[in-house]
């Protein structure tokens, strides 16, 4: 540290030992054009003052914090503020960690899975999508399923409503579930296998049946029936036991209509073939993914209590 008139200034030396930076550092810095010298001595060395020592541990601060050598030099220009770049900054970090979490969440999936390189390609291009893309595969999806058939236009508008919305920094569970999802409805069979509901929609409003007569009501009731299902099944209780056909009875002659005979066989059977239609794991896998990717409540599975109630009118009808 040395004076050149009233100003205290320092060597390179002197303000490397001050800041921690070392001296080939601060030379690139003073080369840059990003401190410039104070003074020099008599043999040509660059000296420096106490605002370039204030000026040198901004740069240094700015660095630090990620900013690159031109963002330095506007701010040090007054080009721009300190707060605005910050701002920009803070935007691309927070890109950044988002990817940074996706590709995590990939990672984890990958080794969850023990996934081939065929896999690990297709897991990450979807996990990648944007909101828009993952949108637009499922808009896809239903337009093939139901392209051409006149269903129950309401039903499917709701049923197609529901879209994945993958939060910015999504749970291992939401990308794996995600990635289950698109794989799903993108599965020529899954595909098939709804396409065959709809058209089994499409026929029966063919046929006169008033699909929109199913009332709250009833839907309540049909849960209430698979929750004995369930609490049936739980217990131990077989199809044809005297629990399982009582509750074939209550629900084929709550289903039955006017001119349909509830005690029937052929009218059970009928009734337990139309449970079993609407019965694929797949179909219900479906909604319960889309919960998880979207922060729903789960959705428990209903499948076993289903094909219990299959079994249990077609005992009845036996």
């Amino acid at each position: 540290m040395r004076s050149v008139g009233t100003r205290t200034v320092f060597t390179i030396g002197e303000l490397a030992r001050r800041t921690g930076l070392p001296v080939k550092t601060i030379r690139f810095y003073s080369d840059e054009g990003l401190l410039p010298p104070t003074d020099r001595t008599h043999a040509g060395y660059r000296l420096y003052d106490t605002r370039a020592l204030a000026r040198l541990e901004l740069v240094r601060t700015l660095r630090e914090l990620g900013l690159g050598l031109p963002d330095v030099e506007r701010v040090l220009a007054r080009e721009t503020t300190v707060a605005q770049l910050a701002e920009r900054h803070v935007e691309a970090l927070d890109e950044q960690i988002r990817r940074l979490r996706l590709r995590r969440a990939v990672l984890r999936a990958v080794a969850k899975r023990d996934s081939e390189l065929e896999d690990v390609k297709l897991m990450n291009k979807l996990a990648s999508m944007s909101d828009e893309e993952r949108r637009r595969l499922l808009d896809e999806f239903w337009d093939e399923v139901s392209e051409g058939l006149d269903v129950d236009g309401e039903f499917y508008a709701w049923m197609r409503s529901a879209k994945p919305d993958l939060p910015d920094d999504p749970s291992p569970e939401q990308v794996e579930a995600w990635i289950e999802l698109a794989e799903l409805v993108q599965d020529k069979d899954f595909r098939r296998l709804i396409r065959g509901m709809g058209e089994a929609n499409a026929a029966a409003r063919a046929a006169g049946e008033d699909l929109t007569a199913f009332t709250e009501a009833q839907r309540q009731q049909w849960c209430t029936w698979y929750e004995r299902a369930e609490a049936a099944l739980a217990a131990g209780a077989a199809p044809d036991s005297a629990t399982g056909r009582a509750l074939a009875d209550e629900i084929a002659r709550s289903s039955a209509r006017a001119d349909q005979d509830a005690d029937a066989p052929s009218y059970r059977m009928e009734l337990a073939d139309r449970i079993a239609a609407g019965g694929d794991t797949r179909a219900e896998r479906y909604w319960q993914l889309l919960a998880i990717i979207n922060d729903w409540p789960p959705i428990p599975t209903r499948m076993p209590a289903a094909f219990w109630l299959v079994d249990t009118l077609r005992a009845s009808a036996s």
